[in-house]
């Protein structure tokens, strides 16, 4: 998995029913493709027909509640995501540690319910502005790794990490290169200390504020195996550009 960069589309709340052509194109020109896996994480509300559409990319969830059933209404659970036909689920965006005060320990609940349930997880991590202000970045994001990552012989497999800078997230605002590069260097290194030898394959994405003028330089950084895209995912156009970035980058 760390091998092949991975390109992820988080359309967050955005897409009805006439944006499947998008899905459709981003489809297409996936195939065209191949050295690079694509995704695109869309409302719950497209999950089922965007699946049923894909042929060359993977469909996901943008959140599952830990719990496979029950009493929690408006929420969905990780095996009712897997029944519409999705792959994989994103656990831990900053928007829903900070908007629904998911704690580490809560991301890392619906993680391994995603792992039961037979999806891949996409786990998220990244510092405020004042963090990294204050010299605690390295040290935030490897906490909530080891907060949020979920354990098991076998949890490696299924794991990607998404490093993404809240205060670069749909600001436009991007870090260096070099600072990317270090920080996904030390989470690789925490990766190692949890996962030992497997941590190695584990893929690190980088997210916030990918676009098609940036993405080449990003996912040359050190360690980055692929971007978690917001904005820039929602027309076949602007997301293409950041798969065909990556292309050259593929085994």
């Amino acid at each position: 998995m760390a091998n092949r960069p991975y390109i992820v589309g988080n359309w967050k709340m955005n897409g009805t029913r006439a944006m499947l052509s998008e899905a459709r194109a981003i489809d297409r020109g996936a195939a065209r493709h191949p050295a690079v896996r694509v995704a695109i994480a869309p409302p719950f509300t497209l999950v089922h027909a965007m699946a049923e559409d894909a042929t060359a990319i993977a469909v996901g969830g943008q959140d599952c509640h830990a719990s496979p059933s029950g009493a929690f209404t408006g929420d969905v659970s990780a095996p009712l995501l897997k029944d519409a036909g999705a792959q994989f689920v994103i656990v831990g965006h900053s928007e829903r540690r900070a908007l629904h005060g998911e704690t580490d320990a809560a991301v890392r609940a619906k993680a391994e319910a995603a792992l039961e349930a037979g999806l891949e997880v996409i786990v998220c991590v990244g510092e405020t502005e004042a963090q990294r202000d204050a010299g605690q970045a390295e040290a935030v994001v490897a906490a909530q790794l080891e907060g949020s990552l979920p354990r098991g012989e076998t949890a490696a497999q299924g794991v990607t990490v998404a490093y993404e800078p809240v205060w670069a997230i749909g600001t436009g605002r991007v870090p260096s290169v070099d600072d990317v590069g270090a920080m996904h260097r030390s989470i690789r290194a925490v990766l190692g200390a949890i996962y030992g030898e497997a941590g190695a394959e584990v893929a690190i994405l980088y997210g916030g504020s990918v676009n098609a003028a940036n993405a080449s330089e990003l996912l040359c950084a050190d360690e980055v195996g692929g971007a978690l895209v917001g904005g820039a995912s929602l027309t076949a156009e602007s997301f293409l550009t950041i798969v065909a970035a990556a292309g050259p980058l593929g085994d």
